[in-house]
Parts: structure tokens; sequence; C-alpha cells
């Protein structure tokens, strides 16, 4: 939801920074952000863009299957591509030759601009980027409809783990909790699956507002409540469901947050906290990948003992393999992991 411009992404570069125009060739724009220099871009936005893809090109990618290091380069390549910076005017109007239309994305992002400010270019491509993906969604065959991601909030591109829910055997329909709920995708197949009535919880006021908007225009509103909680609403249900962050590791963007889990907090809050939320024959659904076992980050050990230690058992599991573009990239620094990858539908029960 819009509010007041964060000043962090909002503050022009005042320390370190330098003027740059349309002369400035890829490799000296390099050099600069290397040294911590912020370029506040005065020519035109297509050769800004241009420059940025060349510059992140020239950014030499981490050796493939070493993991720490990839998010070392990912932490690098974000901190320096973020030091190209576009000046803003009042009401989110760029006034540099050939530029987009950016107010309404920016405005639905940060709310209302009232003085000049300036934006790393990157940030506002993923504004740009957002703004499309919530104007066209994200078809979901599952649901026969499409979810609209908003800004901030993981866009159900991954199709598996919503196939996954789409097809387990229901415990029961009367009452299911979706934890964790980002768009509403999984409390929608709830609901398109004939649950009588869906609460989904999210700590994300973004999210909490997407959901909403989600299931009422499929048309779910009157069988579904999205409420602002950490995991768990109150009570209990035949059905507890959650798709946790499936890597442990510290978020640093919006997204990450539906990506890394800091060490496992949600995923073994849900958990433990499960067995107090669910009736006495009811199932929690855990939908995990196993990336992070490939990658070296949690065993299938130490997921067997918390789900143990939490009072919970085994019932069923299905799985699922990628069908996400990366997974069958070569090229791509975490192949070897990816490819190997499973995604399954863990049913859990006291």
């Amino acid at each position: 939801m819009p509010g007041e411009p964060d000043r962090r992404l909002f503050s022009p570069p005042t320390r370190h920074a330098a003027a740059a125009d349309d002369r400035l060739s890829a490799d000296a724009a390099l050099r600069s952000m290397s040294t911590g220099t912020a370029l506040l871009w005065r020519g035109s936005y297509p050769t800004a863009r241009r420059l940025l893809d060349a510059v992140n090109r020239r950014i030499p990618p981490p050796p493939p299957d070493d993991y720490p290091r990839y998010r070392a380069d990912r932490a690098r390549r974000a901190r320096l591509l973020s030091l190209l910076y576009v000046p803003l005017d009042a009401g989110h109007v760029i006034p540099l030759r050939r530029a987009p239309d950016v107010r309404a994305a920016c405005l639905a992002v940060y709310g209302p601009l009232r003085e000049p400010a300036a934006v790393p270019l990157r940030e506002l491509l993923g504004v740009l980027g957002a703004a499309e993906w919530r104007r066209r969604g994200v078809a979901v065959p599952a649901l026969g409809a499409r979810i609209h991601p908003h800004y901030g909030v993981f866009a159900p591109v991954r199709q598996e783990y919503v196939d996954l829910v789409a097809a387990a055997p229901l415990p029961g329909t009367d009452l299911a909790f979706d934890i964790g709920t980002g768009t509403g995708v999984l409390a929608a197949v709830l609901a398109h699956r004939g649950v009588a009535r869906v609460v989904a919880t999210d700590n994300s006021p973004r999210a909490v507002a997407c959901a909403t908007g989600n299931l009422a225009r499929l048309g779910f509103a009157g069988r579904t409540e999205v409420v602002p909680a950490d995991l768990f609403p109150r009570g209990r249900a035949p059905l507890v469901v959650a798709n946790p962050p499936w890597l442990p590791g510290r978020p640093r963007t919006p997204l990450d947050h539906a990506v890394y889990d800091p060490g496992s907090r949600m995923l073994r809050g849900f958990l433990d906290r499960a067995p107090r939320h669910l009736t006495p024959d009811g199932e929690a659904w855990l939908v995990l990948s196993d990336l992070a076992e490939h990658l070296g980050l949690r065993t299938r050990t130490e997921l067997l003992a918390w789900i143990a230690a939490a009072g919970l058992r085994v019932v069923g599991r299905t799985e699922a393999a990628p069908r996400h573009p990366r997974a069958l990239d070569p090229a791509d620094p975490l192949h070897r992991a990816r490819a190997a990858e499973v995604t399954s539908l863990w049913r859990l029960s006291r």
C-alpha cells in the first residue's frame, strides 16, 4: 500500500557522486562504481538502460556450484548496479530524454513525491516490472485464472508447489489456514477446491492487501479472510498449509523475504506451533523444496528431527520436479543443485 516515500531510496546521492551522460563508457562507469561513486544520470533514458546492462555484463560471474560465492556475487552486483541513479521530479516524472511515464507505477509503490529526488535505475526498473506483473497477472492453471502480484510480493511463477496443493487429498473441507499467504494463491486453490472457509495470514501489509485483492477478484471474498499475523491466526483447523521460504539465509531485498528464511525461523515456527492449531484429526501441509539440502544449507536429517521434535509425524509426501528455466540452464551458476531439486508436500499429523 502506498505511503510516504522511502527516503533511503529517494535521497539524491550527494556524497561520492558524479554527473554522467551518454558519453560515459561502460568500462569507465564500472571503474567509478567500484570505488563507491554514485552516478547521477543526465543523458537519455534508453542510454542509461543500455549502460546498466553493459556494466552488468562486465562483472565477472561466480564459479559454478559455489553457493557462498554466488550469494556474495549477487550482493556485490546489486550494490554496484544500484549506484546508477536517475533523477525524479515532483510527481514521479523523469526529466530525461525519451523517458517512460513512471508516475502510476511509482505512486503505487512509494506514495506521493513532492520535491525533486533521485532513485537507482535498477530499483526503478524493478518497480516498472512489478507494475507490469500486477497489470497482466500470472496464469495459474490450477485455478484457471490469473493471480496479480503486488510490488514486493513474490509472484507464483513456479507452478509445481501450487499443483501439489491442488492435488493432495483434503483431510476436510470445513476450514483451512494458509500461513504466509503472499499473493493468496494457495488460499485461492483451497477455496477453489471447495474448502468452505480459508483464513490466510501474512506479516507483510503489502501481502495482506495483495491477497485480499486477488481473492476478491476470483470471487472468494465471502469464503476467505486475510489477516495480518506472525504465522498462525487464532483457533484450530483440520488443515494448515505453509509454503515457507526455502533457503536459510538473510534476505537483502523485499522479494528476498519469500526466498530466504533467517535461521529457518518461519519453517521451525510453523512446525513447532502447528500442533496447537490442528484439530485432532487434522493435517499440516508443509510445502518445501530440497534445494537447501543440495546447497549444503540444511540436511534431511535436520528437517525430520524438527518435525519429530514438534510432535508431528509424516503421513504422506508427494513430489514434483522443477519446471522453471534455470533448472534446465547449464550456464546457471547453481545448475547442478537446481537440476537435482525436488519440491515436496509433506503431510504431517499429530
